[in-house]
């Protein structure tokens, strides 16, 4: 039984994925399926109110991306790993009879000389159609996943993904909306960033960029460094140098008004080192409210650990150990440019933005407050 939420907790919505009460209509389940850099992961959900039901779901470190870097063409063994991964997402799919889905690569793919053929070879041996998706509609996806968790009050909202190859910011400008409309106003992106001939007050995309830098990239791009802090203190530089062409990158923004929503393993992670769990509870972290000094206190104490102490770290995690100091690079370069008292913790993504991106143009969810 899933411990209770602290008073006060009601602000945030309920999590998405809490069970469906019996076995659903075939007719009524979706399917997202994100691959990425490190990870294979997808869900199978149910529309339910304006929110869904997961009923299965699947997540497998891969490494699709591992050696990408030097040879630029995805390995042998990681393409094996893939495959054997999605073998169990594709029956997992065939149980529950599901027929409406998408099932997308992201950064590796778009990247690797040899992803068409890899994606070839996916569709003969599992019979799944992989779609490679390109930047902006990632960045979209990523945007309308996180609506539940902006705050009616937040005038300038910066959503961040990062990914294992890649980082995507995204800036709205939501003054135009008004207060309740807000979270909706971000959720009716699905339709694109630049929404013509709406009836509704719109959140204006101000900009957003897709950094080719994510966890597994920007780790790989300083393994030469042996100096544990040398490694991170240049990762975080070099991260941040690759801000310069987003537009609000030189704009100060007053903390009123101002929400990050980050969504990751980093900041899912970081996040559960500060709440002090030994074992990951998505209740106690999805929605999350963090401010710049907590966030900095965790990656100070991760420096102190050294890579030894971050391996024994159980708050990490195994799978996490290796990626943690170069995501948390990423964070910090963030926090450098735009402070806050309101970063918002996403345990949500890709998937979850594409099963929102389906039903809404299917009109399957409900309209209505969050």
């Amino acid at each position: 039984m899933a411990p209770k939420r602290p008073k006060g907790a009601g602000a945030f919505p309920k999590p998405v994925e809490s069970p469906a009460p019996s076995r659903p209509d075939p007719s009524e389940l979706y399917a997202a399926l994100d691959l990425g850099t490190n990870s294979c992961r997808m869900l199978i959900a149910q529309p339910k109110g304006n929110q869904f039901h997961v009923v299965d779901s699947f997540s497998k470190s891969v490494q699709l991306g591992a050696g990408l870097e030097k040879y630029g063409r995805l390995s042998r063994s990681s393409m094996n790993r893939t495959i054997s991964a999605l073998r169990v997402c594709q029956q997992k799919i065939r149980r529950h009879e599901v027929t409406r889905m998408r099932l997308v690569a992201t950064e590796a793919c778009r990247r690797a000389h040899n992803s068409r053929d890899f994606i070839r070879q996916v569709k003969r041996e599992t019979g799944l159609t992989l779609e490679i998706i390109q930047p902006e509609e990632e960045a979209r996806l990523a945007v309308i996943s996180c609506a539940p968790l902006v705050s009616t009050k937040t005038d300038q909202l910066l959503v961040v993904d990062i990914g294992g190859g890649s980082t995507e910011l995204v800036w709205i400008d939501l003054t135009a909306v008004p207060s309740f409309e807000r979270p909706r106003a971000i959720m009716r992106l699905h339709a694109g960033f630049h929404p013509k001939d709406s009836p509704f007050p719109a959140a204006r995309v101000v900009d957003w960029i897709s950094v080719p830098l994510g966890v597994a990239t920007l780790r790989d791009q300083f393994s030469d460094v042996e100096s544990d802090s040398a490694r991170y203190a240049l990762m975080s530089w070099f991260f941040e140098e690759n801000l310069a062409e987003f537009a609000p990158y030189k704009d100060e923004q007053t903390r009123e008004g101002f929400q990050i929503v980050g969504t990751s393993g980093t900041v899912t992670t970081v996040a559960a080192s500060h709440l002090g769990l030994k074992r990951y509870d998505r209740n106690k972290v999805d929605g999350l409210r963090m401010t710049s000094d907590q966030i900095e206190k965790v990656i100070a104490g991760y420096l102190h650990l050294g890579p030894e102490g971050r391996r024994a770290d159980p708050r990490i995690g195994l799978d996490r150990q290796a990626l943690i100091m170069s995501g948390a690079a990423i964070l910090q370069a963030l926090l450098r440019c735009w402070p806050t008292d309101r970063l918002s913790v996403a345990d949500r993504g890709l998937r979850e933005g594409l099963l929102y991106a389906q039903m809404s143009a299917d009109g399957a969810l409900e309209d209505g407050p969050f």
